[in-house]
């Protein structure tokens, strides 16, 4: 299997790409994938595959990839069916160390003919050790080697970071990719499993684990074969990376159409639930949250304890993220006496000074809200920070006020925020503090204290 694990690498990170199948034609996916590969800035050789024609977007084309006269490292295959056990045959001759097989018409279609020809190509890459990502998959992609082996060349658009995403829906990868474009979420790669000829769910966290471009890794299941693999392989990782997951197919219906979807049923989903905490991953239910969740474990330490500091422009934002807390296991901290001697000192009576903490009539004094966030981050009692602020005129030079400080500190505990403006007020300033690590900042008080529930489930969970 090292050989595999190997090929897996270098699947991931090639320096030679094969799109056999590729096109100049709009219409075709092989267009499409050629498109990602040149437009997502991929800095190795591409070879278009196609025996009919000469140049593909300026590249020279080859007839097959017998006729190309160098290595290829990496083959993305988007041609029928039925043509493929022969170009398997080809890759194997060819040396080619890894595959991402676009085509769909195997075991997921409704005709044994299709179960047949996956059986087929399984053996002869599985004979070679090559893994294959797919079929009937979008692809993959790479951020970090800039490569978009992919049938969506907007998925280049991402940021760079550190969540990987591995899925057995193409639909369900879109949708989180185009939430991280517009939340400025960075992710480290974004794997379309398909129908798993011989790459899944264990052979993705035994490659993940030790990939050094992933800090978070993010499950999407229907239905695997086989749970207790992936449950065994997570059991092998107690302490390494956080890994979160969120399975669909709880109902009768979910459960037919995952087997046509991606050939094999969703399972008893309670029983998937209770063997992920058993295995150390936190099962998310749906994609907002999942994708919140990432984010948080990608830019926050985990809490040391369930005990939390929320601090609020203003006051009504500031119950909302408490009654979410409170109903989720954590616990609204009370300060210690020196703690809230100093609040007191910084705010005048009429304000709410114990925690939540109401900074509103400090608007006008960025010193104060200084002092009092400083006084909190600093108070044995506290494990987190939930820090609140909606944009009015009054307190527009809040945010710049606090930078400094928040940067200086770099989350020695979590800080999750929810600093909000009309478009172009606070968002660099937003965008700053989050990419220099020192908070994770969210659309909601609601999404923003749900996170912070959820590291402390997670470290919980981890920590029994």
């Amino acid at each position: 299997m090292n050989h595999f694990a190997a090929n897996l690498r270098c699947l991931f990170n090639p320096e030679s790409v094969a799109v056999i199948g590729a096109s100049d034609k709009p219409d075709k996916l092989g267009f499409h994938v050629m498109k990602s590969l040149t437009e997502g800035g991929f800095g190795g050789i591409i070879v278009p595959v196609n025996p009919g024609t000469s140049e593909i977007m300026g590249i020279k084309v080859s007839a097959s990839i017998s006729d190309y006269n160098g290595r290829i490292d990496l083959a993305i295959v988007v041609l029928p069916a039925k043509l493929v056990s022969g170009v398997f045959r080809e890759c194997v001759a060819k040396g080619v160390k890894g595959i991402v097989l676009i085509t769909a018409g195997f075991k997921e279609i409704d005709d044994p003919a299709g179960a047949d020809l996956h059986e087929g190509i399984a053996r002869i890459v599985n004979e070679a050790g090559i893994p294959v990502i797919g079929p009937n998959t979008f692809g993959m992609i790479n951020f970090h080697a800039n490569l978009n082996a992919s049938f969506t060349p907007e998925f280049s658009r991402i940021k760079k970071g550190g969540i990987c995403f591995v899925s057995q829906s193409g639909g369900i990868s879109h949708l989180l990719g185009f939430m991280a474009m517009r939340m400025d979420v960075g992710f480290s790669k974004i794997v379309g499993l398909g129908n798993r000829l011989n790459v899944d769910f264990p052979q993705m966290l035994d490659y993940l684990m030790v990939d050094p471009d992933t800090k978070v890794i993010v499950l999407y299941l229907e239905g695997v074969d086989d749970p207790r693999d992936l449950i065994e392989t997570a059991k092998k990782y107690p302490a390494k990376k956080p890994v979160i997951a969120y399975k669909t197919g709880s109902s009768m219906v979910g459960d037919q159409a995952s087997l046509s979807h991606t050939g094999s049923m969703a399972g008893r989903h309670e029983v998937y639930t209770g063997a992920f905490s058993q295995a150390g991953i936190l099962n998310i239910d749906n994609s907002e949250t999942l994708l919140d969740t990432a984010k948080a474990m990608a830019l926050c330490p985990m809490p040391e304890g369930p005990g939390m500091a929320v601090l609020s422009g203003q006051a009504g934002p500031g119950m909302a993220a408490c009654d979410l807390c409170e109903d989720h296991g954590l616990e609204i901290a009370r300060f210690t006496g020196s703690t809230q001697q100093e609040i007191n000192d910084l705010l005048p009576p009429l304000a709410l000074r114990t925690n939540p903490v109401d900074m509103g009539p400090a608007w006008y004094n960025s010193s104060a809200i200084k002092g009092i966030v400083k006084a909190v981050m600093n108070d044995t009692n506290v494990d987190g920070i939930i820090l609140l602020m909606m944009f009015a005129s009054a307190n527009v030079d809040a945010v710049r006020g606090i930078s400094d400080l928040l940067k200086e500190w770099a989350q020695k505990k979590p800080l999750i925020t929810c600093i909000l403006s009309p478009p172009g007020i606070w968002d660099e300033q937003i965008k700053a503090l989050e990419e220099s690590g020192s908070l994770a900042n969210y659309p909601t008080p609601e999404r923003a204290a749900k996170a912070m529930v959820n590291l402390w489930k997670y470290r919980k969970m981890k920590t029994g």
